[in-house]
């Protein structure tokens, strides 16, 4: 049984990457920022039940908790940004740079 959660985590961090790779828009970006680290938390569950350890099972609190702060800049700083210069996109963000 522990097989299907260590495959529904795996896709998880599959569906991840391709809405990073995919997506211009920087909310979509954290978004599928955030469901690769649910995907990974996920597999770190299943392996810490087949092995009938803990330790998985607080390294993925710990997770929880910097995706958790992730978010909560990175969604500050797409807000800020956008109220500032109207952008969206993550290529135009990229041109303040020059």
């Amino acid at each position: 049984m522990d097989k299907y959660y260590m495959m529904l985590g795996l896709f998880l961090v599959f569906v991840g990457i391709f809405g990073i790779i995919i997506r211009k828009n920087l909310i979509t970006i954290l978004v599928a920022t955030e469901i690769m680290l649910n995907g990974v938390n996920v597999s770190l569950v299943a392996a810490s039940h087949f092995l009938g350890k803990v330790d998985a099972q607080v390294m993925s609190i710990v997770i929880l908790t910097v995706a958790a702060s992730e978010v909560a800049i990175g969604l500050g700083l797409v807000v800020s940004i956008f109220r500032l210069k109207g952008y969206e996109a993550s290529e135009e963000i990229a041109e303040l740079r020059d």
